[in-house]
C-alpha cells in the first residue's frame, strides 16, 4: 500500500517536471532555455540514476546531482526527455 502511494507521488511529481519549461543543462556546462534535456547529457555532467518506476510501457527515470534532480522519459528506445524536478 505504502509504495502505491510512493509510486503514485512519484508519477505525480515526474508528470509536472516534465509538463513544465525549466532550463536544462547541456553537455558542456552551458543551459538551453526552455526546455528539456536527454539523459545521455545529463549523465555526462555527472547526474546519477537513483531510481525508476514503471508508467504504463514507459519507464520514469529519476536521476540526481548534488541538490538538482531531473525526471527522464523515455519517447523511444534511444530517445529520452528530462526536466528538471525542483
Amino acid at each position: 500500500m505504502i509504495r502505491a502511494a510512493v509510486t503514485a507521488a512519484l508519477l505525480t511529481s515526474a508528470s509536472a517536471a516534465l509538463a513544465q519549461t525549466a532550463e536544462a543543462p547541456v553537455a558542456g556546462g552551458t543551459t538551453s532555455s526552455g526546455g528539456t534535456t536527454s539523459m545521455g547529457d545529463l549523465l555526462s555532467l555527472g547526474y546519477e540514476i537513483k531510481s525508476s518506476v514503471a508508467n504504463g510501457t514507459k519507464f520514469i527515470v529519476f536521476m540526481q546531482k548534488d541538490k538538482s534532480a531531473y525526471a527522464c522519459d523515455f519517447v523511444s528506445l534511444t530517445k529520452s526527455r528530462c526536466g528538471a524536478i525542483n
